[in-house]
């Protein structure tokens, strides 16, 4: 194939073919992606490309890659205006997107119409023309989009979908859902590029879009009106005023105004950061250890939703970005009864400040509990004149209660074979479209203050 020639992928279900993938977007998400294809899934892909704004970062990602695997060689890397240079040169048949938000739909969209597949990190994108541009190259190409939704593979969620599915408390008439993000990983929200809502969408995009797709997921529906109140109650440099939280200074590393405090990160307290943050700033002046309470915080940390589903359901749904344990509360009120799931991912968390950067640097990041402050899982089915039945549920290894690894199968594995996703986890761009239009009209809402038509945001 010449270098002109545009990519040309076989399917990810073609048994026996080697696909050949490129990462773009090399911050410390993407390590959970290239650990995996360089690791366990290597006899089954090739990692040929790297793509970022930054080239210290992908230099750090080879490092971690050589050295877990000695003797392989660097994995070649393209600035991100060379992006479309690389998928020629390199072959490229499938993409791995985990760059900031914003940028998705543009790797999307090229990838798709050089006749690659995609997968890509949760948010697909951050508002409703990028969503379009997403489905209509996905629908004009005919390539595969993948939308990295982990929870969905968690085996406590499968139970749940298993149990409605199943009946066991008829019709769901109501949900209620609250979300708590403890003090650690809440406030990692305000200290890097997430802050700004042009950025990510605002936590209704960028977080919630995990819970809503689960509740898309859950209910075998679609939302179809929201309503929604939010604001900046606890962060942001009024409200550190207010309470006496603010400190005078812009970003922690180097500043002996954070010495102490807990809501700082200390980058060099951390290896991992260090590498993929402190010493890649010459490049490209990004601090991902800004002040939590200084100025720039355009996001909501305080978030109410009410939705209003297709099949006549309705969401009650609460965010919380500054909770004291982190974890959340889902339950079901059906003709038959009510399903309650309960999971403490952490109960507590250390205020010491080298605490914030290893839980912000470590499996903390993405949610999972570790150490002492491991919390517990609790599922109750509650149907109608029965006592209330505990509905054990065993967790698998690694995070998101073992989701993460069967995500990861069901991604990059052989295929599992007609019928072996009966639930439907695999989510592709409609339901990433569909995950995202609940937070977008709940940012609407936000701005008037009025019930928004999901269809009038993004029809899907």
């Amino acid at each position: 194939m010449s270098e002109q020639d545009p990519c040309t992928a076989s399917t990810s279900s073609s048994p026996g073919v080697r696909r050949r993938c490129a990462v773009v977007g090399l911050g410390a998400r993407a390590r959970f992606f290239t650990e995996a294809l360089a690791g366990p899934y290597a006899d089954r892909i090739d990692l040929v490309g790297f793509c970022d704004v930054n080239a210290h970062r992908m230099s750090v990602h080879n490092g971690w890659i050589t050295a877990e695997h000695p003797g392989r060689e660097p994995v070649p890397a393209y600035a991100a205006e060379d992006f479309g240079l690389m998928l020629r040169r390199e072959n490229v048949d499938l993409v791995v997107v985990c760059s900031v938000d914003r940028t998705h739909d543009d790797y999307l969209v090229q990838a798709l119409e050089a006749g690659c597949d995609v997968v890509t990190e949760k948010p697909m994108t951050t508002d409703a023309e990028r969503a379009r541009r997403i489905l209509d190259a996905q629908r004009r190409t005919g390539r595969e989009v993948r939308v990295a939704f982990n929870y969905r593979y968690n085996p406590v969620h499968s139970a749940v979908r298993e149990l409605i599915a199943a009946g066991e408390i008829g019709e769901v008439g109501s949900v209620h859902f609250e979300w708590l993000l403890d003090l650690r990983h809440g406030a990692d929200y305000f200290r890097r590029w997430h802050r700004d809502k042009a950025n990510s969408g605002g936590l209704m995009v960028h977080k919630s879009t995990h819970h809503f797709d689960l509740v898309n997921w859950w209910l075998g529906t679609r939302p179809e009106t929201v309503y929604a109140q939010g604001g900046l109650f606890f962060y942001g440099d009024e409200a550190g005023r207010r309470r006496g939280l603010a400190r005078p200074y812009t970003r922690a590393h180097g500043s002996p105004a954070a010495d102490g405090d807990p809501f700082a990160v200390r980058l060099a307290d951390s290896p991992v950061l260090s590498a993929l943050y402190l010493d890649a700033e010459g490049e490209d002046g990004y601090h991902r250890d800004q002040n939590v309470f200084g100025p720039g915080v355009t996001i909501e940390d305080d978030m109410a939703v009410l939705v209003r589903y297709a099949s006549g359901a309705s969401l009650t749904y609460h965010l919380t970005a500054y909770a004291p344990w982190e974890g959340y509360r889902v339950c079901f009120n059906g003709s038959e009864g009510r399903l309650e799931l309960l999971v403490e991912e952490t109960t507590w968390v250390r205020p010491d400040v080298k605490a914030a950067a290893e839980g912000a640097a470590g499996p903390v990041m993405h949610g999972d509990a570790v150490g002492a402050e491991a919390g517990r899982t609790e599922l109750l089915l509650r149907r109608f004149w029965e006592r209330p039945r505990e509905v054990k549920v065993a967790s698998g290894e690694g995070g998101h209660g073992g989701g993460d690894i069967r995500m990861l199968a069901d991604l990059f594995g052989p295929p599992a074979g007609e019928g072996a996703d009966a639930l439907g986890r695999a989510a592709d761009a409609v339901d990433g479209a569909r995950s995202l239009v609940t937070g977008l009209a709940a940012n609407e809402s936000f701005e008037t203050g009025l019930p928004v038509r999901v269809r009038d945001v993004l029809d899907v």
